[in-house]
């Protein structure tokens, strides 16, 4: 299967590069217009997750335990967190 991560619609192109502008500058990263390659891997990764980070607000965390009451069983149990700002 053939990776393309080409946006066709001219619009959705422009609100991607106001996105990563913005979360550059949230992680305090110099990002220009057009190529970026004086950015070290570590400056570009922290725009990545930033925005990683910005479009997906709720954290969950799911794990098996033994349960407290019934011995020999397992629990499971979730924890969903909303980030908000």
């Amino acid at each position: 299967m053939k990776n393309n991560n080409q946006i066709n619609i001219p619009e959705a192109r422009q609100a991607m590069d106001n996105f990563k502008m913005q979360a550059a500058q949230e992680v305090g990263v110099n990002l220009t217009n057009g190529y970026n390659g004086h950015l070290t891997s570590r400056e570009a990764g922290s725009v990545g997750g930033q925005m990683v980070k910005n479009n997906c607000p709720i954290r969950t965390m799911k794990f098996e335990r033994h349960n407290r009451i019934a011995m020999g069983h397992i629990q499971t149990v979730q924890y969903i967190a909303a980030i908000t700002t």
